[in-house]
């Protein structure tokens, strides 16, 4: 067979072209907007931004400072116990301290209780993995091939419920708040559910599908830091146990900073506290478990309001009011080199 080669185009024949169609897409003829930035358009445009920052800063600042606050910390406090938990083998000895403060002034509104911890590191990119979504999901999944070692199983092959090193290392100090009032000890009644985030309850965690929880985690054994397996965290409530109990769900929410805090609790308004709470002495009774004088950590436990912002953290109206500053300020010296070009030009020109 003969090889074929292409033949030039016959006199007559139409040649191929390589032009865009003549669209008015493809030629750039479609109708644009084009800016004209003006003196007046770029110097209005700082001026309203700095004065939008400015405002809205000024406003958040404010809102963070009417945020009623107290911090206790008690690491040192409860030295006895810290000492007794720096030895692994404790961890079966229960341990309680008692820490008294007081309230100079009412806390009206809704009291929340946040613990704080100081110096742990959630951030680190093995802690930050070292969990399964599937399995927190409810579904029979083999942790072994997921980021959960070395938390996955025991040497005998018993698989951990729930696996992974931030379940292992779980908040687990018991706080309770009492109100001394007179000759009398009032406990403060505190709300363990309904502080997680909807999508966290409802999308992100679920129980394996049972008749009991028991049976639905049997066949599987708590991480090896933990006093309870996770069927029985709330003994009090059986809908808040499970990989949907708050206080699990509220810590595998990871902290982008080894300083942080979460939500703990909120106080029912009820009773002597239907208004928040009262000025007067209190005490917090904590069974401390959690050791934190390996890392140099600290602990604390807040008592705080929140307003429309958040609460009393005054960092965005802070970046607010800079943004603003800066904005305002370069505005002005736009305006200053823009007077003294126009003034050099009206020179040249008489």
């Amino acid at each position: 067979m003969k090889n074929k080669t292409s033949l030039p185009p016959q006199e007559g024949e139409a040649r191929p072209s390589r032009c865009p169609d003549n669209s008015a897409f493809k030629q750039q003829k479609l109708p644009a907007w084009k800016p004209q930035l003006t003196i007046e358009s770029v110097l209005s445009s700082f001026f309203l931004i700095g004065g939008f920052c400015l405002s809205v800063g000024v406003c958040l600042i404010l809102s963070a400072n009417s945020v009623r606050e107290i911090q206790i910390d008690y690491s040192d406090k409860c030295s006895d116990c810290s000492k007794l938990r720096e030895n692994s083998s404790n961890w079966n000895k229960e341990c309680h301290c008692s820490v008294n403060f007081m309230l100079k002034e009412d806390i009206l509104g809704d009291v929340f209780m946040y613990y704080g911890l100081q110096n742990f590191y959630q951030n680190h990119r093995r802690y930050v993995i070292s969990r399964s979504d599937a399995q927190l999901l409810g579904r029979n999944v083999n942790i072994q091939k997921s980021y959960c070692a070395p938390f996955t199983t025991y040497r005998n092959g018993t698989p951990m419920a729930p696996c992974g090193a931030i379940a292992n290392s779980m908040f687990n100090d018991t706080i309770d708040l009492f109100y001394n009032l007179n000759s009398s000890v009032i406990q403060v009644p505190l709300m363990k559910t309904g502080n997680s985030w909807w999508t966290d309850k409802n999308v992100k965690f679920r129980n394996p599908k049972s008749y009991n929880l028991s049976s639905a985690f049997a066949g599987t054994a708590r991480p090896p830091y933990w006093q309870k397996p996770v069927y029985l965290l709330d003994e009090e409530d059986e809908r808040n146990n499970g990989y949907v109990n708050d206080d699990f769900v509220i810590w595998m929410r990871v902290s982008a900073f080894a300083t942080f805090r979460n939500l703990y609790r909120r106080v029912r308004r009820i009773r002597q506290f239907a208004d928040g709470l009262p000025a007067g002495n209190y005490t917090f009774h904590i069974s401390y478990n959690f050791p934190v004088t390996k890392f140099k950590g600290r602990k604390h436990v807040i008592l705080s309001t929140v307003v429309w912002s958040g609460g009393s953290n005054p960092f965005l109206g802070i970046a607010y009011v800079v943004t603003g500053t800066a904005a305002t300020l370069t505005g002005f010296v736009i305006t200053a080199i823009h007077l003294k070009l126009r003034k050099k030009k009206t020179y040249f020109q008489k």
